[in-house]
């Protein structure tokens, strides 16, 4: 039997470069800019932002408080709609939120009353319903234990420590499978210890899973060991990308190599001078 290939597909096995495009071009943000009102009159938060991610990088980005950094992120998990410009995804307009693209938060956003193992089944139930419930309860069960929480299945959110809860709800995102995986400062509030367990914990996870990330942070260190790029972005109002970081360590990476890398200072110099020179406080005489 002859199989016919869409016409798509056969022009892609046929020109690798045609390949490689499609994934240099998995997910690109084409000037997207977004306003909010406000009482002096509207308040341009992100202008002319353009990013292309390719598919399996690690994006992490910096700036200052108030810069955009969530704003830009949450126009490409569809929570925010951009008023000029557009966020693409396999060449496919994002103009409302998916599964595809899921978002751990800072503050956990986990169901106090539910235990660990409810919260991570109600959002794969959510997305799969069709599911069989013995399947369903396999993959809760995988990805607790692939977050080191499988003796804590039955706990709720308030017998967990922080990086517990985060790890839950990181287990709730990898386990719809998301192409995009959002963190919004995600160990902001962790101490320092659980918080260099959580960025070892999850730079493994990506490298499993092959996902896409998209990483707000304000922490270079966490950057430089985390990212492939590190975007930066300039002050608001009207933010903007400042300036980008390529990340030259091979993964895996260990922490106490790459510190001693002379790049690393290199590097970090670099986002430093950035953070404090006139194109981040445009604000400042």
């Amino acid at each position: 039997m002859t199989q016919t290939l869409p016409t798509d597909m056969t022009a892609t096995l046929s020109n690798p470069a045609a390949s490689a495009a499609a994934q240099d071009d998995f997910l690109v943000l084409e000037n997207v800019t977004k306003i909010y009102p406000a009482q002096a009159g509207p308040n341009v938060v992100i202008k002319g932002i353009n990013l292309t991610v390719k598919e399996g990088e690690f994006i992490c980005v910096i700036g200052h408080s108030g810069c955009g950094k969530s704003t830009m992120l949450n126009t490409v998990s569809g929570f925010a709609t951009p008023d000029e410009g557009e966020v693409r995804m396999r060449g496919k307009q994002i103009t409302q939120p998916g599964p595809d693209r899921m978002v751990v938060f800072q503050n956990y956003s986990l169901m106090p009353w539910m235990s660990a193992y409810d919260n991570v089944y109600l959002a794969l139930d959510s997305v799969h319903p069709n599911k069989s419930h013995a399947e369903k309860d396999t993959i809760v069960q995988e990805h607790l234990a692939m977050v080191g929480l499988a003796d804590a299945a039955e706990k709720k959110p308030p017998q967990l420590s922080g990086g517990m809860k985060q790890r839950v709800a990181i287990a709730r995102a990898f386990c719809l499978r998301p192409e995009v995986l959002i963190l919004d400062e995600p160990f902001g509030a962790l101490d320092a210890i659980t918080k260099e367990e959580m960025q070892e914990e999850i730079s493994q996870i990506v490298m499993d899973h092959r996902c896409t990330v998209l990483m707000v942070t304000h922490d270079i260190d966490e950057c430089l060991f985390l990212a492939d790029r590190l975007v930066m972005m300039t002050n608001g109002p009207a933010a903007g990308i400042g300036e980008i970081l390529d990340i030259p360590f091979p993964r895996p990476r260990d922490r106490a190599q790459i510190m001693e890398d002379p790049q690393y200072y290199d590097l970090r110099n670099q986002a430093l001078e950035f953070l404090y020179s006139k194109v981040a406080h445009d604000d400042v005489a």
